[in-house]
């Protein structure tokens, strides 16, 4: 790529342009975790004030249910006395250092990930402009690479750091890029294949890679002086491979542990994950997931090889729960299996960290279903992150979806927590056991713009079952977690409420398609109904009260402050939560009669 062409998108109105909406979200959040604390400034606007005092933010805002604020990023104005300086999201977190609480290791690293989300704002703000409406009739992964916004919690949800401005053009999901993966043969010595029951390895690569590229590696192997029966075959990103095994596990390579068989022919397209793709040349085969050792959002995105052996096992225990409960099936929910993973151990590595080690998570893979060949006629796909996506004027995909049902608001969103809300609470309610169940981790099944059933993916990494007596096979106990009691529910006020409804309230509510009362009473409605179809879980209901008058305020983005690197031990995920005093719980003022 030509050097200038690949900074193209960096100009003076688009870097100003995405420094005022980052800096209108950045203080919209700050205010919602209790970070920072406008002040009134007369006739609907409000100020927030630097740690020195010398710089002022005002901005007009809309305040909603669950403390939150909707910034207009054009209202937004930042004076230093009287001189008005340009929004400015480095600026901003460097102004309000101590506040954040951002220390000298952390600091450095963070406004490096706040410059990277910026950068990719604008590379999405330099593209054709694609209305609300339009992308909600389009397929499954021109939504899914429209997504303009990341995680809607996060300030820094895209940092993506470790990629250069070229791998960016050729890796991220926006860049919508079709991308083949690099395929090495690691030696089975050091490397481990783990399947669910009904699949095995050679059935895998068969329908995965087909005969012909299976021939071209074996000759690949054979011409290297090695037997191919000796390795297994494991997908690598391409910037893994450049970047990180090609230097990092040059010994393994030299030794022959690690053989580069090259591309194989299928494209891929990067997902909102950015470490996962979708099989574009083939949608019926499986996702691949792969180790991506660039830091994003608060972690180093690798995989695990010890923890991917037991992915297949969890998945296959989680299918049959779902599969087996008539609450659950009855909803139409579906999980993409993780079907198989592959991961290499390297011996010296192995030798000098713990498990926690990104060096321990250089180099494994895992394959996922496919939700296209379980797609009914007349049916899409979308990311339920769609839901949230607003184009440049202001006009959201998920009123697009509304308009296009031909329903009233309130039925198509009862619609839509029928599906996406109840299994949720069923799964907590009836069998102790949660979902990490964000935008990026549901697909939507629509029909004629409603949603009909969601899909749950990502699961071995992010279920968690809080019931220490139910009896879980070996491989799958490592799901089950200790989380305080109390603490529980947070894996619907927090995951759920707060890091979901409260945008997708603000979003409708905002655009004037549903008034924010009626969107918690739906809610509300919809939990009740639940309830009165599970008479024999009344006392977990009252024990855990989805209406209780208010719940804990667990912040994502003090996580991140604390410590970008590594937020949480996904084995221990309650440890460190950060908290900050409670939330009204907008569900409470809806409660059925006691």
């Amino acid at each position: 790529m030509n050097p200038a062409a690949s900074v193209a998108h960096l100009t003076p109105a688009t870097w100003a342009h995405a420094n005022r909406l980052l800096v209108g979200k950045a203080l919209a959040e700050f205010a919602h975790e209790r970070l920072v604390t406008p002040a009134p400034a007369g006739e609907g606007r409000w100020v927030v004030r630097t740690d020195d005092g010398t710089v002022d933010y005002h901005f007009t805002a809309r305040r909603f249910a669950l403390d939150h604020w909707q910034i207009d990023p054009d209202s937004i104005t930042r004076r230093r006395g009287d001189q008005e300086l340009p929004p400015d999201a480095v600026d901003l977190c460097l102004e309000l250092r101590g506040t954040l609480g951002l220390t000298d290791q952390v600091l450095p690293v963070y406004l490096e990930e706040i410059t990277s989300t910026l950068a990719g704002t604008a590379y999405k703000l330099a593209r054709p402009a694609l209305g609300a409406a339009e992308l909600a009739r389009a397929d499954f992964q021109a939504i899914e690479t429209g997504m303009t916004e990341g995680h809607p919690c996060f300030v820094a949800n895209n940092g993506r750091i470790g990629f250069g401005v070229h791998e960016y053009h050729a890796y991220a999901p926006e860049a919508g890029r079709p991308v083949r993966l690099i395929w090495l043969a690691a030696h089975r010595d050091h490397a481990t294949f783990s399947s669910a029951a009904d699949l095995d390895y050679p059935t895998l690569l068969r329908t995965e890679l087909g005969p012909d590229t299976l021939a071209r590696f074996a000759a690949t192997l054979t011409d290297a002086g090695v037997d191919p029966d000796d390795y297994l075959l494991i997908p690598v990103h391409p910037w893994q491979w450049w970047n990180r095994l090609a230097v990092t596990f040059a010994g393994e390579v030299a030794r022959q542990r690690l053989v580069c068989l090259g591309e194989a022919p299928d494209e891929y397209l990067a997902q909102q994950s950015i470490r996962t793709f979708f099989n574009a040349t083939s949608p019926h085969r499986h996702y691949v997931k792969t180790a991506l050792s660039v830091l994003n959002m608060g972690f180093l995105r690798g995989l695990s090889a010890a923890y991917m052996e037991a992915t297949p096992a969890i998945n296959d225990w989680l299918v049959d729960l779902v599969t087996g409960d008539p609450v659950l099936a009855g909803t139409g929910l579906t999980i993409l299996r993780e079907r198989a993973a592959v991961g290499y151990r390297h011996p010296q590595y192995e030798v000098a960290t713990d498990r926690y080690s990104p060096y321990r998570k250089m180099l494994a893979a895992l394959w996922r279903e496919s939700p296209v060949p379980g797609l009914a006629p007349g049916r899409r796909l979308s990311t339920m992150a769609a839901l949230l996506h607003t184009d440049r004027d202001g006009r959201s995909l998920a009123a697009a979806l509304i308009a296009e049902s031909g329903l009233p608001p309130q039925e198509w969103l009862r619609r839509y927590l029928d599906a996406y809300l109840v299994p949720l609470l069923h799964s907590f309610y009836a069998h102790r056991l949660a979902f990490m169940p964000h935008g990026e981790n549901v697909i939507l099944v629509l029909h004629d713009g409603v949603v009909e059933r969601v899909i749950f993916k990502d699961i071995a990494e992010e279920i968690v079952v809080m019931d220490p007596d139910v009896d879980l096979p070996p491989l799958v106990q490592r799901v089950r977690v200790a989380i305080p009691d109390d603490e529980q529910l947070l894996t619907i006020f927090a995951d759920v409420f707060d890091s979901f409804f409260r945008h997708l309230n603000a979003v409708l509510a905002g655009e004037g398609v549903l008034d924010e009362d009626d969107f918690w009473r739906t809610v509300a409605d919809c939990a009740t109904d639940y309830a009165a179809r599970v008479p024999h879980l009344a006392d977990r209901l009252r024990r855990h009260d989805l209406f209780a008058e208010e719940f804990t305020l667990s912040c994502l983005n003090r996580l991140q402050l604390r410590n970008n690197q590594q937020m949480v031990d996904l084995a221990d995920p309650s440890a460190a939560l950060q908290f900050a005093g409670t939330l009204t719980n907008p569900l409470a003022r809806h409660a059925p009669p006691r």
